[in-house]
């Protein structure tokens, strides 16, 4: 028996995961799983829910630790784009916070005070299992969409032209830079949401972009509510994909990739996709191309998932890179095949908890 546990279990990547694990346990898979979420959720496709914190929270932390020692998961799966940096460094913190019976001490703690327990010798994954998360450091750049763009453009993966809005006076100077319509967007966030495509001043004029409201707009077309926390982007006009890959942890492993096609999206010409498509494998290759080197570029492993847009030349620009499943993972299963041939392998090599024998002994 496998358990996985998967976070933002109500949101659009929780809900596509949902669906695949409930599918493989109808087919006869050795399965169970259960979604946490900071809301309530009522997916019938999870057996087992539970409440988790968010991860802007300072109990974050704390809160994922007991939830992971609480249900005892072969694998965990996150797919809230906030709380990635915070986890990946929770997946290294929790290898050192396990003493010989599974008593926990503090989270980071190599303090050798009598009341907290030591750091332990055996790793977090041979005491809860893997949490499925890239390292701190590739984590960390990209969930924030301008280090994002800065290492993909060093290491010469193809991106748009990008910015910041403070590098413009207004926005007729970012249109002018730009050559055409630009696309706005908050450093970090969670998918689409504050997406706004911009081809003229009066795009922005009067109205107030999320998380801007209440600050002096009044420059011209509303600049001046722009700060650093946004990015601009040059508009790419062409078709766009959102590819799903999958990269071992171990450098020797095969780059599982998979290219959707976005058919329609939620803001028209910008946005989350509302619409894909499966082309025939092979026939995106210079999208699929790009998306391996982004992936391999950043340093991440486990799953990805991309948005690539083509240019007016028809090549392909990488526009964001998210380190976990998405919502379209659904159309991808290679990519959870992989992920549970990781917690399967951990199951069947390490049986038991630690903690659970304690609890049972």
């Amino acid at each position: 028996m496998t358990t996985v546990l998967v976070t933002g279990a109500g949101g659009p990547a929780g809900r596509a995961l949902g669906s695949q694990l409930a599918a493989r346990a109808a087919a006869g898979a050795d399965l169970t799983w259960v979604g946490v979420d900071i809301t309530p959720v009522t997916d019938p496709n999870y057996p087992a829910t539970d409440r988790a914190p968010r991860a802007d929270a300072w109990d974050y932390a704390t809160g994922m630790r007991d939830l992971i020692l609480k249900h005892a998961p072969d694998l965990v799966l996150p797919t809230v784009q906030d709380e990635l940096p915070q986890v990946a460094v929770l997946a290294k913190a929790l290898d050192r916070s396990f003493d010989a019976d599974g008593a926990t001490g503090i989270i980071g703690t190599t303090g050798t005070a009598s009341a907290v327990p030591g750091p332990s010798t055996a790793p977090f994954p041979d005491a809860v299992g893997p949490v499925l998360t890239p390292d701190p450091g590739p984590a960390a750049i990209a969930a924030d969409k301008l280090l994002t763009m800065l290492a993909l453009d060093l290491a010469g993966v193809p991106v748009p032209r990008f910015a910041l809005p403070t590098d413009f006076g207004g926005v007729a100077e970012a249109l002018a830079w730009a050559r055409g319509p630009i696309v706005l967007k908050p450093r970090v966030s969670r998918g689409g949401r504050g997406v706004r495509l911009v081809e003229s001043p009066a795009d922005l004029g009067g109205t107030d972009l999320p998380g801007t409201a209440g600050t002096d707009s009044s420059a011209e077309g509303g600049w001046g509510a722009l700060d650093a926390s946004w990015i601009v982007q040059s508009f790419a006009p062409g078709t766009e994909y959102c590819p799903q890959l999958y990269r071992p942890r171990t450098g020797t492993g095969t780059i599982t990739a998979v290219v959707l096609e976005k058919t329609e999206l939620k803001q028209g010409r910008v946005g989350n996709a509302a619409a894909v498509v499966r082309p025939r494998a092979g026939t995106l290759l210079d999208v699929e191309h790009v998306a391996r080197r982004a992936v391999e570029a950043l340093g991440l492993t486990g799953p990805a998932d991309l948005d690539i847009r083509r240019d007016p030349t028809g090549a392909p620009l990488v526009l964001e890179v998210n380190g976990r499943f998405g919502a379209n993972s659904d159309h991808a299963p290679e990519l959870l095949d992989a992920a549970l041939t990781h917690g399967q392998a951990h199951a069947h090599a390490h049986g038991q908890h630690p903690h659970t024998r304690q609890a049972t002994r």
